[in-house]
């Protein structure tokens, strides 16, 4: 089957902020012009450093005023309409993202240095925070757009990783999305998000140092080697697609839980062909319903594509996507509480394998 085309139209919002179309059919016009009247002032966020935990933590006290749970007719990721302008100046399109209006991260700069010079003192926080909208239908949801619109999505998430990786000021860009009202979504809109940070982020450095360790120790990959692992023993699979396998993690944090990897090992997701790109598409499209099939309702998760740091050498780190969700059972949610927020030692409800074997088995919705 032939790679589809990336259709990209590129425009303006009313206060200089960047839109940008992707579609599956030829458009021939420009992006309409946004009419709202929006101030161009730019939020300015900061970054402060915690010297005991060697982290940057982003302070963005502006993103208080965001919309928070409108009704449907005030959302301001659907379309707009004669009498109601939203983010989206079109009547209608397959996948928009534009630069976030209430951003953690914005502006031109350098990456930040892993230590702070001096302590107490805030730095701005460059990079650059984007929202995703998956669909126009404000009644749809990732998993059940069907495997043309994924793929679209996945070239967008590839197209916007390989664009972002270009700025100065950014040294890991991480693509994500967060469902449902337990996970904290404030718009109920099928959409996710793009941080570029300007610092390599505190998992992505903890899961690298590791690497690099494994192959000191080994000579090998050690998420190949995990990969490995996961198929061979089988207990833990979800689903396959050709060059691609999911999969609960034999040390699970969360009641569900799922890591997505390419069985080829690949940096990020710019790298993807076209083959694995469609098998991608696929496996999402079989994954994220059978979450939904767990309790026969929608479940909130986090989906967030862990990929290479920007200036990392291609091989020290193995393209994957982590899967989350906090629900236990139908009624209960897991919370963070004392041993997870204050130890960082997470205690799961569910065994992984048995986890698993639900999620094989489970009916979608």
């Amino acid at each position: 089957m032939p790679d589809p085309p990336l259709l990209v139209r590129r425009g303006r919002l009313a206060d200089g902020r960047e839109i940008i179309y992707y579609d599956e059919r030829v458009v021939p016009t420009p992006p309409p012009i946004d009419r709202r009247p929006l101030s161009s002032d730019a939020p300015r966020p900061q970054v402060r450093f915690d010297p005991l935990a060697g982290e940057w933590v982003a302070v963005a006290s502006f993103r208080q005023e965001r919309t928070h749970l409108p009704p449907a007719g005030a959302c301001p990721l659907c379309p707009s309409a004669p009498g109601r302008l939203t983010e989206v100046p079109a009547a209608d399109y397959d996948v928009v993202v534009f630069e976030n209006r209430f951003p953690s991260f914005a502006g031109a700069g350098y990456p930040l240095p892993e230590e702070a010079e001096r302590w107490g003192r805030p730095e701005p926080a460059p990079g650059r925070c984007e929202v995703v909208c998956f669909s126009s239908d404000h009644r749809q949801s990732l998993g059940w757009l069907g495997r043309r619109r994924l793929r679209t999505v996945v070239d967008m998430w590839a197209h916007r990783t390989e664009e972002l990786s270009r700025r100065p000021e950014v040294e890991q860009v991480l693509c994500f999305e967060n469902r449902g009202e337990e996970i904290g979504v404030t718009l109920s809109h099928p959409h996710g998000q793009i941080y570029a940070y300007p610092f390599v982020a505190p998992r992505t450095r903890v899961q690298m140092g590791r690497a690099s360790r494994h192959h000191q120790r080994t000579g090998t990959c050690l998420f190949c080697d995990l990969v490995r692992h996961e198929t061979g023993d089988g207990t833990r699979i979800v689903a396959r697609a050709p060059g691609w396998v999911a999969f609960v993690p034999f040390a699970a944090r969360w009641p569900y839980e799922v890591h997505v990897y390419p069985t080829r090992h690949v940096g990020d997701l710019c790298r993807l062909d076209a083959g694995e790109r469609d098998s991608l598409a696929e496996l999402l499209s079989r994954v994220l319903p059978s979450l939904d099939g767990l309790f026969a309702r929608p479940m909130p998760y986090v989906l967030a594509w862990q990929q290479s740091p920007v200036r990392a050498a291609p091989e020290a780190f193995h393209l994957h996507a982590e899967i989350s969700s906090p629900r236990r059972s139908a009624d209960r949610l897991k919370y963070l509480a004392g041993s997870e927020t204050a130890g960082g030692v997470f205690i799961n409800d569910v065994l992984p394998e048995e986890g698993a074997a639900r999620l094989r088995t489970a009916t979608p919705r």
